[in-house]
């Protein structure tokens, strides 16, 4: 008899619909199961799994030939998640439930030898593209079913065993689908968040960090050791509006498919951070493998990726960040066909202004030459730096600062002008494919850029000054926009041009 079922596949971060085909002869007194369809080592090794589960579960494994098919055949297919659809294709195959209870069910889950569902990756996206392919429910491991229900539009269903999944194809009035509240979520998005009230001092820093979260602008800090470089960068989050509904589907879609989502959460909407080491291969941070799978980059999506002490971050690793941060994804080309992952963040960094930290310090002597100097700043190269916006001083706080007590500006009140500037450019891109200003391009600059005749002269004049790039005159303006934006102008002015210039340390000849 033959049966079918449906499952999904992961390729890159997009899912494939996967028909599994399971054809019971009975011929023959062995039991001998043959597996098609391009399975990998793990795909192969669920015929243990499912076998052991069966039995475990109370069920016969059907004697004779059992051939299952994993269509299409082209693609490959590896991972857990095929066990449940195929053990339930047999069990339909066999007569145990009607086979059509099958067909408008997407089924994924990795089976243990005890029959038990265990969790499995690429829950969210798989309810997500099951809705889309018309399906009427998804059974995922109940682990998964918070993260799988928060796609929304579809009944998610979590089941807990393979005796349990059976029961529910027949007798499906008994289960009840999983329900998330997702405004709850966005309730809590600042908890347990790091402070700006925390840091002493340091209010231009917090200027610039207002700036830049408010047109998503790239940001590099510079200073000595113990200025709290790394203590600004990483309280950002705090500072950023949460991902709206289709910003947390496509993040929580990336870490799913990773299998870095944390088991307690269903959907993340708080901006991601990610701060990897400089130890970092160029494929942990852009993807890789022979399947590739999200890297740093892709993990960012939407948030921030955090680059502490850059200089110490090899050069080959660093320059794979130069095209994701123009087109705001990254592109892999692996003998099994192109990988397309989605990489639009606000890249961070910071470093020491020489290899002992101490250059320009007026406290402590430098105890570099200048050709170590030029040879640990050269780590970054010109086009790397040519894509970050703002280059901004970290300077020690003074000894009276220091022992004071803490009540400079908070992360509250550097949210709420962060969050006017955000929204009026929502208003201002609507039917448009930007989100902030960090996005603008092309043509839409002259629309949305337009400048004055001073402030024409004063642009002239700053690219003269600081021989700029056409790529550091476009960051310039865009930065421009952003800070008319936050005083709620509607045109940029000569101010903003000449603040949006100040914050390109890296381009002054003296520094």
């Amino acid at each position: 008899m033959l049966a079918r079922s449906w499952s999904a596949a992961i390729h890159g971060v997009d899912i494939k619909t996967v028909e599994v085909e399971v054809n019971v002869t009975g011929a023959g007194q062995d039991t001998m199961i043959q597996m098609v369809g391009l399975p990998d080592t793990v795909v192969r090794e669920s015929r243990e799994r499912v076998w052991s589960a069966l039995y475990e579960s109370g069920f016969r494994p059907p004697p004779g030939r059992t051939t299952i098919n994993l269509a299409p055949a082209e693609l490959r297919k590896t991972g857990s998640a095929f066990d449940l659809a195929i053990a339930l294709g047999i069990l339909a195959a066999q007569g145990i439930f009607h086979a059509e209870r099958l067909s408008e069910t997407m089924l994924i889950g990795e089976l243990g030898f005890d029959g038990a569902i265990r969790p499995t990756q690429g829950a969210l996206p798989v309810a997500v593209h099951a809705r889309e392919q018309g399906m009427r429910s998804v059974l995922v491991p109940q682990a998964n079913a918070n993260e799988a229900a928060a796609g929304g539009g579809i009944p998610v269903f979590g089941m807990r065993s393979l005796s349990e999944a059976v029961r529910y194809f027949i007798q499906p009035d008994d289960f009840q689908p999983t329900k998330v509240d997702v405004s709850q979520l966005y309730r809590d998005v600042y908890e347990g968040i790091p402070d700006y009230v925390d840091v002493k001092g340091q209010e231009s820093a917090k200027r610039a960090l207002t700036v830049a979260a408010a047109g998503s602008h790239n940001l590099l800090f510079l200073g000595s050791p113990g200025t709290g470089k790394s203590m600004l960068a990483k309280r950002l989050p705090s500072i950023m509006p949460p991902l709206d509904l289709d910003e947390a589907l496509e993040v929580t879609k990336v870490h799913s498919i990773a299998g870095v989502l944390d088991a307690r959460t269903s959907l993340i909407v708080r901006r991601p951070f990610r701060s990897p080491h400089h130890t970092v291969s160029d494929a942990g941070l852009v993807g890789g493998q022979a399947i590739p799978r999200p890297g740093e980059l892709s993990l960012a999506h939407c948030g921030v990726l955090f680059l502490d002490e850059l200089p110490e971050f090899r050069r080959n690793v660093l320059e794979v960040l130069r095209q994701p941060l123009e087109s705001g994804e990254v592109t892999l080309s692996r003998a099994t066909g192109t990988f397309l992952f989605p990489a639009r963040v606000m890249l961070v960094a910071a470093m020491n202004p020489c290899p002992c930290g101490y250059f320009g310090s007026r406290t402590r002597r430098c105890q570099c030459n200048p050709f170590q100097i030029n040879v640990y700043r050269g780590r970054i190269s010109g086009p790397l730096l040519d894509r970050i916006d703002m280059h901004i001083e970290v300077s020690p706080i003074s000894d009276t600062l220091l022992t004071s007590r803490r009540q400079g500006e908070g992360s509250a009140s550097m949210r709420a002008k962060v969050a006017a500037a955000r929204a009026i450019q929502r208003q201002r891109f609507a039917g448009t494919p930007f989100r902030c200003n960090a996005d603008l391009s092309g043509r839409a600059m002259d629309d949305f850029c337009e400048l004055s005749p001073d402030c024409r002269q004063t642009m002239l004049n700053v690219i003269n000054d600081l021989k700029l790039s056409a790529r550091a005159y476009d960051r310039i303006l865009r930065v421009s926009r952003t800070l008319a934006d936050l005083d709620g102008s509607d045109r940029i002015t000569v101010v903003h041009i000449q603040e949006a210039a100040g914050y390109r340390l890296l381009d002054r000849q003296q520094w």
